[in-house]
């Protein structure tokens, strides 16, 4: 249980407001299907936290796969990117009409 309350602590949480129902939303990145919500920021917070920690406690008891926290992964920093040619070929252009790389053009874009 201890290792699953240090987890939660680990997991990426946004919280936002709902205007139409004068709530606060909670979410957490590593479990997308769940939401909590609060008439604050803070026990919006606290309440998806609770039932991320109940949702964790379920997939262990269920022998379900726990999504590791974003924090604790190692990116590489690379990721590959499909397009078509001509999109690739209009980036090229723009990129060396601004004398920087592919890379450094797209990052900017970013």
């Amino acid at each position: 249980m201890k290792k699953l309350n240090e987890l939660v602590n680990k997991y990426s949480y946004n919280i936002e407001y709902d205007q139409e129902n004068n709530i606060f939303i909670g979410r957490c990145a590593e479990l997308p299907s769940l939401t909590a919500h609060g008439d604050s920021q803070e026990l919006a917070f606290k309440e998806i936290k609770m039932a991320v920690l109940e949702t964790l406690k379920w997939m262990k008891e269920e022998n379900e796969i726990i999504p590791e926290a974003f924090s604790l992964h190692r990116y590489s920093g690379e990721f590959r990117v499909r397009m078509p040619p001509e999109k690739h070929r209009r980036i090229a252009i723009e990129a060396n009409f601004q004398g920087v790389s592919m890379n450094q053009f797209i990052v900017s874009k970013l």
